[in-house]
């Protein structure tokens, strides 16, 4: 029986804890700022595995006297990009595996620090991108002798869209403006390179449905760092329904509100409505030599909200939860294997897939 203390009982950090704990391996220890959120799931799902918990981790010595006092195999963060680093300082200092969600470059650098000699892993960016989308892209380089162009594109999208912004608030605002508004990176001419967010612009169609794709920071996880030098184009994109990138360009770059990003958040959050009726798109294209013919090889999934513990959670839910989970499951059932900085693209797609968490992308 693995023991694991969740950070963060919101959209994503509920699930994981719901998923762990019916799972019948895990005792699942939830923490949260608010004692409410935690109970109420636990409450509401009869999630018997599961303790809900008053943590705040902008308090880390109360933290860490917590996790002195109760023995841990891992801790999970889904907490908001930010106190990340803090969270990895704990798990070095009381010598746990660590998982995270975030997309930010510079905590990945920052657990990437913290992480140096450890013998447990420390292992960011868990979610869906970066996270699956770096997994799948891995394997399907594999599959060439050498490789010219990679592309990688995810979006989480509502079904119905109702709004001039043709999108609904599915996860951390916070994360999405620092999406939206943070330097990206890319491979161009073998060359990792700075890209500009908002840029690169581009449509393409998926089963008849046109969408827009744009430059947005962090979904290409560590790839661009383990491929330099190996393809000589690699970049991620955001997918959008057409006429979202105008308008968001609009707010952060014309209005400047990149620079006030407490106000463009205080707006996106009184105005674009939350939804659990969405679906997640995941395309990942890579083109290359294979005895000695070009060819192009894709993975396209279409990814639908699902009903688990008789609650109904949104596709992005899912997606990320379950990413997470499998890939702490893999650490967790061969602890030895994982040590250090582990990126995304450590794991097999195989393992991932075959995995009890892995059931939503296969």
């Amino acid at each position: 029986m693995h023991r694991v203390l969740v950070l963060g009982a919101g959209k994503i950090g509920s699930l994981v804890a719901c998923l762990l704990s019916e799972s019948g391996d895990y005792e699942v220890c939830l923490g949260d700022i608010n004692l409410d959120a935690p109970k109420r799931i636990v409450e509401d799902l009869g999630l018997s595995r599961v303790t809900p918990l008053l943590l705040d981790v902008r308090h880390p010595d109360a933290m860490s006297a917590y996790m002195t006092a109760h023995r841990f195999d891992a801790v999970l963060s889904s907490l908001p990009y930010f106190c990340n680093p803090i969270v990895a300082g704990l798990a070095r200092e009381h010598r746990l595996h660590y998982f995270d969600l975030t997309e930010d470059v510079e905590v990945t650098n920052q657990v990437k620090v913290l992480s140096t000699d450890s013998p447990q892993a420390f292992v960011p960016q868990c979610g869906l991108a970066p996270g699956f989308i770096s997994i799948v892209t891995h394997d399907l380089i594999t599959h060439f002798d050498t490789v010219d162009t990679v592309k990688m594109r995810v979006g989480a999208l509502p079904v119905h869209p109702s709004n001039a912004l043709k999108y609904s608030l599915t996860w951390s605002t916070d994360g999405l403006i620092n999406e939206y508004g943070n330097i990206c990176y890319g491979i161009e001419e073998g060359e990792k390179v700075p890209l500009l967010p908002l840029e690169g612009y581009e449509t393409i169609e998926v089963d008849g449905l046109l969408y827009e794709a744009f430059n947005t920071s962090g979904g290409l996880g560590t790839l661009a760092d383990t491929y330099a030098g190996k393809v000589r184009t690699m970049n991620y994109k955001t997918l959008r329904y057409p006429g979202h990138c105008e308008k968001i360009h609009l707010l952060m770059k014309d209005l400047k509100l990149n620079e006030d990003r407490e106000t463009l958040k205080r707006i996106l959050e009184q105005a674009i409505p939350q939804t659990l009726q969405d679906v997640v798109l995941i395309y990942a294209s890579v083109m290359g030599m294979r005895d000695g013919a070009l060819f192009e090889e894709n993975y396209v999934k279409k990814i639908y909200p699902q009903c688990i513990k008789g609650k109904l959670w949104s596709a992005i839910q899912v997606t990320t939860a379950s990413s997470l989970c499998a890939v702490a499951d893999l650490v967790l059932a061969a602890p030895k294997q994982y040590r250090g900085f582990v990126t995304q693209e450590s794991f097999p797609l195989q393992d991932v897939l075959k995995n009890r968490f892995g059931a939503c992308y296969r």
